[in-house]
């Protein structure tokens, strides 16, 4: 049976940390946990992706504050939950002080908790293999919606945890972020990190 004493939210001092390639790195083997209408699902984290608000054209905060971006500039520890093609959330960990619009992208989680709840959002016949692997499908199956956006991370609803218990090494692999060719330079930044070992990774090759 899951104990949740074992998981320990992580303190605001974790994401005020001025370096948001330091805080994606640091996520990987974290936890996110949602409690949505009194279900409880969680997944540890074994993708993610580093995106800086300052000289990061493949940030959506390089074109500066707007309605959709000005979460990104709120103090770090909230979330930054956005619509992808007008259908997908992804959900984003604001990082930094307040007025530097730093943020990571969750690109993947292992499942760990409600496995059961995640395979009825996400479909009966989605493979175990797949239940998570995507910043999109692991919003889905872990019930995180744009209305969670710019919600505090320290809550009851949506939270990152580190598990008190673990011991764990893991071993960390750099490569460049998905889907930001139109970001120039910017876009060969070795800025995505994943577990090596993880059968979750989206994508674990470098891009062309």
């Amino acid at each position: 049976m899951f104990d949740l004493s074992s998981y320990e939210k992580l303190p605001q001092s974790f994401y005020n940390h001025s370096d948001v390639v330091h805080v994606a790195k640091e996520l990987l083997g974290k936890y996110v946990f949602t409690n949505i209408d009194g279900i409880i699902t969680a997944g540890k984290i074994v993708e993610t992706e580093a995106y800086c608000g300052r000289n990061d054209r493949a940030c959506h905060a390089s074109v500066g504050v707007t309605e959709r971006t000005k979460v990104m500039y709120e103090r770090g520890g909230v979330a930054y939950v956005y619509l992808c093609y007008g259908i997908h959330h992804l959900f984003n960990v604001v990082s930094n002080v307040e007025g530097l619009a730093d943020a990571v992208l969750v690109r993947a989680v292992e499942p760990v908790v409600g496995i059961d709840i995640m395979q009825i959002r996400r479909g009966i016949r989605v493979p175990f293999g797949k239940l998570t692997a995507g910043p999109s499908t692991l919003s889905k199956a872990l019930g995180i919606h744009k209305v969670h956006n710019a919600l505090s991370l320290g809550g009851n609803t949506l939270w990152l945890a580190r598990n008190i218990e673990a011991t764990e090494e893991l071993k960390i692999e750099e490569a460049t972020r998905v889907g930001v060719n139109y970001a120039g330079a910017d876009a060969l930044r070795p800025w995505r990190f994943y577990v090596r070992d993880s059968s979750f990774v989206s994508v674990k090759k470098r891009n062309p």
